[in-house]
């Protein structure tokens, strides 16, 4: 792909072969439960009141303007660990800072689209990143396709995992951010607002993540280690989330991200003069706890765990 293109983002490659199935996704709120796994619990003193929240309908970021509003406090002094959907059931936690005066019981806001299910006080505030991972349970509706492929596919992907690529929402409508980020490193336009610089540059970096680890699975390598790999914690081999600094892998697998990183060099030189440093990404997403079951004949209920970060 060219700078000229970068309004459009590519299909990716997927790591397992086409089942030809099809279903409908998020019918309804409760379809799509998600329960974030913190990392931590409060400890019941602190400067920062910390809420267990269910939300349904509602995103995270107009939770936290409906909670400052409620506490008299800025935005800035709401925490959280990460976004959640919108369109779902999600259960997750925020922090607000309220270092004096009396606590407010929050439990008794009332919100259509919310609700505090506890609170108590912690030492510190949420930050993004902050939590394990989540929980998820969907269900996919009007499910068309051989029963037995689908299964094999869900088995391969409980034992070997999935791609980890970058969503799509992180990319804009139909990859505007990418565009945009491009043109901005260019200095082709001026971005002032911090927030929106950090979208872009968030979407550039993930696109180039997303071409390595889109590569390894057109060549076969997806799920394999190579000579030179980086792996993480987990044991699992990594993807250069790219910015200033030598890259680390060697042999095969710097060759690799090398390929990429000539292929997109502008984008690549850009984001190592706008000042990232280079960090590195798990290739490989590993659902954990995975099961599966039919309620009925055209309808699958899907359990699993992924870690932070996936």
């Amino acid at each position: 792909m060219t700078d000229a293109q970068y309004t459009t983002l590519p299909q990716w490659p997927n790591a397992y072969p086409a089942s030809g199935a099809s279903a409908t996704l998020k019918l309804l709120n409760e379809d799509f439960v998600v329960t974030e796994l913190p990392l931590q619990l409060p400890y019941g003193e602190g400067e920062h009141i910390w809420l267990d929240i269910e939300k349904n309908g509602a995103n995270t970021a107009f939770v936290a303007q409906q909670l400052a509003q409620a506490a008299s406090v800025q935005e800035r002094d709401v925490g959280y660990a990460g976004l959640k959907d919108r369109y779902a059931i999600t259960r997750q936690w925020f922090s607000i800072y309220l270092p004096k005066g009396e606590t407010p019981d929050l439990t008794l806001l009332q919100h259509p689209e919310f609700k505090v299910l506890s609170q108590s006080r912690h030492v510190k505030k949420l930050r993004p990143g902050d939590l394990q991972g989540n929980r998820f349970r969907i269900v996919l509706r009007d499910v068309t396709g051989d029963r037995d492929t689908i299964e094999a596919n869900l088995k391969a992907v409980a034992s070997h995992g999935v791609p980890n690529h970058f969503g799509a929402q992180r990319f804009g409508f139909e990859g505007g951010n990418v565009m945009q980020g491009r043109a901005m490193l260019a200095r082709e336009i001026r971005v002032r607002n911090p927030k929106k610089k950090g979208i872009y540059l968030s979407a550039v970096r993930s696109f180039v993540f997303n071409e390595v680890l889109a590569l390894r699975i057109q060549q076969g390598l997806w799920g394999k280690t190579l000579p030179g790999d980086v792996m993480d914690e987990a044991g699992l081999p990594t993807g250069p989330l790219w910015g200033r600094g030598r890259v680390i892998t060697t042999d095969q697998a710097q060759a690799l991200e090398n390929e990429v990183a000539e292929l997109h060099a502008s984008l690549c030189d850009g984001m190592e003069h706008a000042g990232l440093d280079q960090e590195r990404r798990a290739l490989v997403a590993s659902p954990a706890g995975m099961s599966l079951e039919w309620p009925r004949a055209n309808q699958l209920v899907l359990t699993f765990s992924l870690p932070a970060g996936s």
